[in-house]
């Protein structure tokens, strides 16, 4: 499955997808938003990639939906062509956070609007200095809350930050957004892809079966409570115990040398 409207390359278990409309600062089209959906789901159940990695290419890592490709065209639609869009683009976000692998956002330039609804959705975030960051949708009259980020974000940052993002929209700075720990970690722009790079292989070599369980647990935790938290996690971790993953573990501990994981 090669992607039309973006890039893909794979190598050593990572898949790393990157947006490629540099001239407009990787914003997002229709077929971006369709293909980009469809294609987390196909990487989700690709047996060859164990880390998914998205990029943009040039100055900019996404800077939202397209205001030629997209805004224009909304006003033409009806309430019923509105819901099809907005649940278009939350279907990708969906796709993110139901990817069975881990995935890291390596945020090489400003983040806004949908790019950094899209950053949110990523299980790390790597950025460079130039990584700035703003949740735009009240500086064009729409909802702070789009794209899971009234869901996710005060989850990350807190609801007081959160609030103050969402609803004035406002853009913070790379380190900022490190500070409040909406991103892992700034790096200068020349190491962004060597320590992304890194990260993603220290990943590859973890227990793929346990890395998916954390990932599932993590997403379902965010509507338990402690007593369902508790159960899922101990019938989650018998589960793990079952998988050949753990006897490698025990057994390269017992003869001195590195697990290797399948």
């Amino acid at each position: 499955m090669q992607p039309k409207s973006f890039l893909y390359a794979e190598q050593d278990g990572v898949g790393t997808i990157t947006l490629n409309r540099p001239e407009r600062y990787n914003a997002l089209t229709f077929e971006v938003y369709r293909e980009l959906g469809a294609f987390f789901k196909h990487l989700s159940e690709r047996e060859s990639v164990r880390v998914v990695v998205i990029t943009g290419a040039g100055k900019a890592f996404c800077s939202g939906g397209d205001v030629e490709d997209i805004i224009g065209e909304l006003f033409s639609r009806d309430m019923k062509g509105l819901l099809d869009f907005t649940r278009m683009t939350v279907d990708l976000i969906r796709a993110i956070r139901a990817c069975r692998k881990p995935v890291i956002g390596a945020l090489n330039g400003t983040t806004c609007g949908a790019g950094a609804a899209i950053a949110l959705a990523c299980d790390f975030r790597i950025a460079s200095p130039y990584a700035k960051c703003a949740f735009l949708f009240t500086k064009v009259g729409l909802s702070g809350a789009d794209m899971g980020a009234c869901y996710l974000l005060p989850r990350v940052v807190g609801l007081t930050k959160a609030t103050e993002l969402l609803m004035l929209g406002d853009f913070i700075d790379a380190n900022e957004c490190a500070r409040i720990g909406l991103y892992n970690e700034v790096v200068d722009s020349n190491q962004l892809m060597p320590r992304v790079n890194a990260l993603a292989q220290q990943l590859c070599k973890g227990p793929q079966f346990g890395l998916m369980m954390t990932k599932e647990l993590l997403n379902k935790a965010l509507s338990f409570d402690l007593e369902t938290a508790l159960e899922a996690e101990a019938q989650a971790q018998a589960i793990c115990m079952q998988h050949p993953d753990f006897r490698e573990s025990y057994d390269a501990w017992t003869e001195k040398r590195e697990p290797k994981f399948k």
